[in-house]
Order: C-alpha cells, then structure tokens, then sequence
C-alpha cells in the first residue's frame, strides 16, 4: 500500500467497497422506502434488476477494458455509479427508484472485473497473494457496515442518504485513479466492435437470469411467460455463440469455454456463487422462524459467512504459490463440505452458535476456492485477454447466484406445498425441512466443486515474472509440481 501503486489500489478498494456495500445496504431501509414511495409489490424488482443490469455487463466491460484500457473504462463505470447514485437518492416514485438502481447495476457491472483486472495488471502474482486479502476484507466489513448503515439513514436521517453518502466516496475514487494510475495500452491503429454480439450476450444473459430469478416466484415455472422467456434465452444465446465464431473481435470469445483452466475456475465460482445466494437467502430465515432467534442475532449468523471468507482468501495466497491453484482450491472444497455437514445436523433444537459454526466453515471453504479459481484465471491470460477472462469469471459467479435463488426456491416451496397449502403462514414443523433440504443441496453443490476444481491446473504457479501494465507482457506460467 505504500508503494507507488498504493493510491491506484486504493481506489480500487473504494470503489469495490461502493459495490458491495450498496449490495446490502438497501435491505434494511426498505420498510422506509415503501413507506414514503409506495410500491410494496414492485420493492423485490429494486434487487433483481440490479442484479440483472450488473450480471449482464459484466463480460461487456471486460471487452472493452482490453480494446480501450482498463482506466478509462473504470472512471466510466464508477462515474455511472455516481450519477445514478444520486438520480436514486431523488427519486419520486418506487418506479423511478427501479429505473435508477437499473442504471447503478450497470456501473457496478464495471467496477468489480476491472477493478480485479488493474490489480492483476499492477501486481505480480506473489504479491497478489496479499492483495486478495485486502479485497476480502472490503467484502466482510461491507457485509456487517451495510446493513448497520442502512438502518441507521432511515432511522435518524432519511434512506435517500443511502444512495447520496456515495458521491464523496465515488468522487475520491475517481480523482486518486485519475491521479495515480497510468497504463500503457498496445497502440492498435484500428479495432472492430462486435456490436451485434454485445447486444446478443446482453439480450440473452439477461432473459435467462430474469427467468432464473423470476421463476416460481413472479410466474410457475410452467406457465407460458415462463416457457417464453427461458425458451428466447436459449435462442439468442445459441446466435450469439454462431455471432462469435465469425466475429473479429468477439465479446467473449468461445475459447473461454474450450480452455480447461478457465472451464475449471469458471465453473468452480459458479458453484461459489449458488452456495452463497442459498444461505445468506435461507439460513437468517431459519435462525429467526425455527430457531427464534432476533433478526439481530440472525444477521450475525450469516456474517460468520464473510468472516471466514477473507481469512481464508488471504492465506490462499501463500498456499497456492506453495501447493498450486488445485491444490489449494481442494483444501476450499473439503472446508465447504464440512460446513455443509454441520448445516445438515442443525435441528429446530440446536443453537444458533451452531448454524453460524456451519455457516463460518463454509465461508473458509468459499475463501480458499474462489481466489485461486480467479487467480488461476488470470493467470493464463496476457494484458490482452485479462480483462474478457476476468469478466468470464465473475459472470459465472452472477449466473451461479441466479441458478442458486431458482434451484433453492424451487426446492423450498416444493417441500412447503407438500405440507400446507398456506405460504403465508408457514409453522416451525413445515419451514424447518424446507430449509433443511436446502442444507442437503449446499453439500451437493460442494460435491460438484471437486469435479469443476479437477480441471485446474495442478502445477505450482511461477512467480519469476514482474507486473506490467503495458499491455505487452504475460504475466504468469503454471509449471509443473515437482516429482
């Protein structure tokens, strides 16, 4: 942090820390919110649509970080960010509210790839085994800031300041990345936009997670709506993938699903994130409705999640230059499992101390997979191909959380039908297995990461190269462990 790069990681740790805070910060203001905008039936769309718009971009901006650079594409998303920040924090009805979180999805579509790219680019791989320390912890302390932050706007100020508290901190980012980062990008005379791929990937990817989502929960997964949506999806991601064959500089080019360490990472953090959307999703539920313990005390057994998260993903780092990227993310999956084991043995009976041990062991599982997944990732890529890698990567871990909350809600309200026909009443003896077997699918979800993680490579990495942000140079070679 001292160095000259310091200020540049700063900012992009202010940056992140806008994105994952304001992922959690609305929750608790929004009985304030529909109490002054209306729109009681219209406040889960203030979630989904921003997590459709950022899922959807986030490929898009890694494509063209690597045509145009990654710091101009960086002021562009956090400037997005700023504006509809504030365009949130004015806003006049739970519509426009909607309209304007819509617009905040797509500059943190920005943020999070290329924010991972320019730490990539700037950092050799040794040294970023203490980085993704520093990233983690942004996450944990937003995970717990968040929701406190949130609580106290509405309570003793007003909820739009929980947009507004964003302008000084995105402004400070923008000027210590504007000031502090230089990068060389490859002079290229001239380049072509796959403009009809971009609108393909973003079309598609965004019916399938808006069906994902929407599922089983706007409309049956049977009815036409459902069928219609899931059905146009496919179609326009199968052009799509005949669009990119022949394009001259694809979107996402397909050999992001033909190389074995990026299939290997990517599906590695998908399974990430259907893991994470399903317990922060079901286990404060089961801690507050089963165990009957206060929303307060519920919330800390899911922040056990983040706390293990950056501890782990921290000394991943030292383990993966040790032991290599297969190795370490192994030790990840044995910890999932683990926890997922202790989630199996909670009953209505046990004490929340327990379902929060589950929940921290997991996360521990979920700290030593995903860094080394993403690392790994990077690693096979040279300046011009990071930025698409990396934003593969991350758009696996958004698809995962959208296949998570369809999955788990599915098997969720399939176990209640069977016992009551009332979801709006739902006693200890019908909501404790319901959420149970979404305990049994956390362990089965931990299964299938051993197979994605087997297509890591299971070399030590190579660390004897120097960073550089000149778009001429790769960064890192795998090589094999020694015999």
């Amino acid at each position: 942090m001292r160095s000259e790069r310091g200020p540049v990681l700063l900012s992009v740790m202010m940056a992140t820390g806008l994105v994952a805070i304001d992922s959690t910060i609305l929750a608790t203001a929004v009985p304030s919110v529909v109490a002054d905008l209306g729109g009681f039936a219209q406040f889960p769309w203030l979630f989904s649509i921003y997590l459709l718009a950022q899922s959807v971009s986030v490929p898009l901006y890694g494509k063209f970080a690597d045509i145009v650079g990654r710091k101009p594409m960086m002021l562009l998303g956090v400037g997005i960010f700023l504006a509809s920040s504030v365009l949130c924090g004015a806003a006049w009805s739970m519509t426009s509210l909607i309209v304007f979180r819509a617009v905040q999805g797509l500059g943190a579509g920005a943020v999070l790839p290329i924010g991972q790219t320019i730490v990539a680019d700037i950092y050799s791989l040794s040294e970023r085994a203490k980085v993704i320390g520093y990233f983690a912890s942004v996450w944990a302390i937003s995970s717990v800031v968040g929701p406190s932050l949130g609580g106290v706007f509405s309570d003793y100020v007003s909820w739009r300041w929980i947009f507004f508290i964003n302008v000084p901190i995105a402004v400070l980012a923008m000027t210590m990345l504007q000031r502090g980062f230089t990068e060389r990008v490859a002079n290229r005379t001239s380049y072509t936009i796959d403009y009809a791929g971009a609108a393909l990937l973003a079309a598609g990817g965004s019916l399938l997670i808006l069906g994902l989502l929407a599922g089983g929960v706007s409309w049956a997964w049977g009815s036409p709506t459902s069928i219609t949506v899931m059905t146009a999806a496919g179609l326009l991601l199968i052009l799509f993938g005949l669009v990119e064959r022949r394009a001259a500089e694809p979107i996402l080019p397909l050999w992001v699903f033909r190389r074995r360490v990026l299939v290997g990472s990517n599906a590695a953090t998908l399974c990430v994130g259907v893991l994470l959307i399903g317990l922060t999703s079901y286990v404060p539920l089961y801690a507050q409705n089963v165990l009957g313990a206060r929303a307060l005390v519920a919330g800390f057994a899911v922040a056990a999640l983040t706390l293990g998260w950056p501890v782990a993903a921290t000394l991943s780092g030292r383990l993966y230059l040790r032991f290599g990227f297969r190795t370490t993310a192994l030790l990840g999956a044995a910890f999932a499992i683990a926890g997922a084991v202790v989630l199996i043995t909670v009953s209505p009976t046990s004490s929340v101390f327990q379902l929060a041990l589950g929940c921290w062991v997991i996360g521990v599982g979920l700290g030593f997979i995903s860094a080394p997944a993403l690392v790994a990732a990077q690693a096979s890529a040279d300046w011009r191909t990071r930025g698409v890698v990396t934003g593969a990567n991350l758009f696996a871990r958004s698809v995962g959380s959208a296949i998570g909350i369809a999955v788990f809600g599915a098997i969720v309200n399939a176990s209640v039908a069977v016992h009551t026909t009332d979801p709006k009443h739902l006693p200890t003896d019908v909501l404790a297995p319901a959420i149970h077997s979404v305990y049994l699918g956390t362990g089965a979800v931990a299964l299938v990461v051993i197979v994605a993680i087997a297509l890591m490579p299971g070399g030590v990495p190579s660390t004897d190269t120097q960073s550089s942000s000149d778009g001429t140079e790769d960064t890192s070679q795998v090589r094999p462990a020694a015999t």
